[in-house]
């Protein structure tokens, strides 16, 4: 049996490479090493990705001699692309201005090599390079990048490390509106949908806390307004639930969960109420969980009645630690975008 010592970044790195590394081969190799971090035997291991023991001890191997590197080196013969002898410069036209489909792209490496490819091998090669069909990101304009940093390395980090270390409790704080109207999203059909819109826009409040380690969810919901008396019963839910360890709160500065009444209380349940930076929701990880939500419950589906919308929410939220458990843990990780170094 192979020992290997597996760190947070080094299991957080595999689980990206495993899904995102645009070769299928390093892929396998980044999934078999993936799971070995996670427990599984050699042979449950070599069942799930589909190889022998000694291809996965050579992985296995690779790894712990020359860590994640070794394991993106492919040592079989492959045939070199023409256009890789011009990578360096189409990369460096596409990092100034990078296309926006891959038509624009195509056109631009006809123009700058004079070699002409279809759109597949033109897809193909893009991701040889590294490149990735990203969708434009923007940064709040009042958002401040250094007050970010100092937050999650003096604040945030130290309090992730001592809820892993289950030291302490950890919950992000938000509230989601969720109306009842038409989501329009993407859908694979041999003709256009039509989805039913309803009438009114009758609105569903959830005041929810995810716990950062396990993912539970806490909530308060309403059909009216979220204000300081939510923000209260869900101090008592929490304390509630959790009655022994520290209990931290990462919020953001609302004003009705910054008010005297919610400090004073959460100061008598001894609850920590961490406020973000403003305009930071890039670090709160509940955001996450309302995008999820979203795209499982409410994009391109019709709720003939309010109850059946509001129980689809609840459902899905119930099902955090369950149904959705393994969704959720690749997207709700602890890594947090921040903006020092964003090209603006």
């Amino acid at each position: 049996m192979i020992k290997i010592e597996f760190t947070p970044e080094a299991m957080a790195e595999l689980q990206y490479e495993r899904r995102y590394h645009p070769h299928p081969r390093v892929q396998q190799k980044m999934e078999t090493v993936y799971l070995k971090g996670l427990g599984y035997s050699h042979q449950a291991i070599g069942r799930i990705v589909g190889i022998s023991q000694k291809t996965l001890r050579s992985y296995l191997a690779a790894y712990k001699n020359g860590g994640i590197a070794a394991l993106k080196q492919l040592k079989f013969r492959q045939p070199t692309s023409e256009l890789a002898k011009h990578a360096t410069s189409i990369e460096a036209d596409f990092e100034a201005d990078p296309p926006q489909t891959l038509k624009e792209a195509k056109q631009r490496i006809e123009a700058l090599t004079g070699i002409c490819r279809s759109p597949t091998q033109i897809r193909t090669f893009l991701k040889q390079c590294g490149l990735k069909r990203v969708k434009v990101g923007q940064v709040p304009a009042k958002a401040d990048p250094a007050a970010q940093q100092r937050f999650l390395e003096e604040k945030l980090q130290p309090r992730i490390t001592e809820a892993q270390q289950g030291q302490r409790q950890l919950f992000f704080v938000d509230a989601a509106h969720f109306v009842l109207q038409p989501f329009l999203g993407f859908l694979w059909c041999f003709s256009r949908v039509f989805l039913q819109a309803p009438s009114g826009r009758q609105r569903f409040n959830v005041l929810g806390a995810l716990n950062a380690v396990t993912l539970q969810v806490i909530t308060v919901t309403n059909t009216d307004y979220i204000n300081a008396a939510s923000v209260a019963l869900l101090l008592h839910k929490l304390r509630a639930a959790c009655p022994h360890l520290p209990l931290t709160l990462v919020l953001d500065n609302a004003r009705y969960q910054h008010c005297a009444a919610v400090i004073t209380l959460a100061a008598s349940l001894e609850i920590e109420l961490l406020f973000l930076p403003p305009y930071s929701p890039n670090l709160n990880l509940i955001e996450r969980l309302w995008k999820f939500v979203k795209k499982q419950c409410l994009y391109s589906k019709y709720y003939e009645t309010f109850p059946k919308f509001q129980q689809a929410i609840q459902g899905c939220l119930a099902e955090a630690q369950g149904r959705h458990h393994q969704a959720l843990s690749t997207l709700l990780t602890l890594n947090f975008q921040t903006f020092p170094n964003v090209t603006l």
